[in-house]
């Protein structure tokens, strides 16, 4: 498929981003990750959803890898240092459910923390579900499993709408416009570096249309499926959404009374918009330290 890869030079003196980059084949695209903290340590991986990529977690993985974990932040296929497919169509929920797996076989990652948000809930939940054996908990924050079944917020279908239809998609806007705090220029200028223009924002835009909005949407089934085994998910499984985020409120309240799980979790509520790991990150990172300190 053709593909762009974004040039290095538009991630040179990013603002808290010291971190090595990292790359594996998958699928014959080039995906970039994080890998911080002990070699040898259980891994958390941290998913990021759109249109951010692993920047949006650079306050949070030196938290936590100076804790003893290793941490692995990979950007999706379309966003950060990873190559961006120029079709839309070349995006779908599957193929990046297959990128990410292709990853985690490849770094023969085990014992596996989840910690997701946005996108990344609803690749991470499924990657979770459909690889238990792989994954000793979950950390969920301002995100969710949707199968199809469930009414949708108006305020994800103007967002939708937008994504598809507008003819300017400004990342870094986007993204400040959903955070409690303003951004400064240097970290709106690390938002929009993966993308120089916007024949790089096949992936950004093709989300919000990838979300199973319908019972007989392509991937619907599938979340189904992995919703049974959430359902019988007794390992920690804990949430810490925000107070600010109209497309996901409420559902912390409805995972914890699905997932086995997440009884008896301190659950939290913290401080911020849609990317709490903007708002309220040294909070959020030490929720899943504590989860960790006391659950292993």
């Amino acid at each position: 498929m053709d593909y762009l890869r974004t040039p290095d030079s538009r991630f040179e003196r990013l603002l808290d981003y010291p971190f090595t980059p990292h790359y594996a084949d998958v699928g014959g695209l080039r995906m970039h990750y994080l890998d911080e903290g002990p070699a040898d340590a259980a891994p958390i991986l941290m998913l990021h959803g759109e249109p951010s990529w692993s920047y949006l977690y650079r306050h949070m993985i030196p938290i936590c890898a100076a804790a003893g974990h290793r941490v692995i932040a990979p950007d999706l296929i379309g966003f950060g240092k990873s190559d961006k497919p120029t079709d839309i169509n070349a995006y779908s929920y599957q193929s990046h459910m297959d990128w990410l797996l292709s990853l985690l076989d490849q770094l023969q990652l085990s014992n596996i923390t989840l910690v997701c948000q946005d996108w990344g809930s609803l690749l991470g939940l499924r990657l979770a579900a459909e690889n238990p054996d792989r994954f000793r908990a979950i950390v969920v924050g301002n995100g969710m499993l949707p199968t199809g079944d469930q009414k949708v917020p108006a305020a994800f279908q103007l967002w939708k709408n937008f994504a598809i239809y507008s003819p300017i998609f400004p990342v870094s806007r986007i993204i400040n416009s959903a955070t409690f705090r303003k951004l400064g220029p240097d970290e709106r200028r690390a938002y929009d570096a993966p993308f120089p223009n916007r024949q790089y924002k096949a992936g950004a835009r093709a989300f919000p249309k990838l979300v199973p909005v319908t019972p007989d949407d392509p991937a619907t089934e599938a979340n189904r499926s992995a919703w049974r085994i959430l359902e019988t998910w007794k390992k920690p499984f804990l949430t810490t959404f925000s107070n600010g985020d109209p497309i996901t409120r409420g559902g912390d309240k409805y995972m914890q009374e699905r997932i086995p799980g997440a009884a008896g979790q301190p659950h939290q509520t913290l401080v911020g918009g849609h990317f709490l790991q903007e708002d309220s990150p040294v909070v959020f990172a030490r929720a899943i330290n504590d989860l960790l300190a006391r659950s292993f």
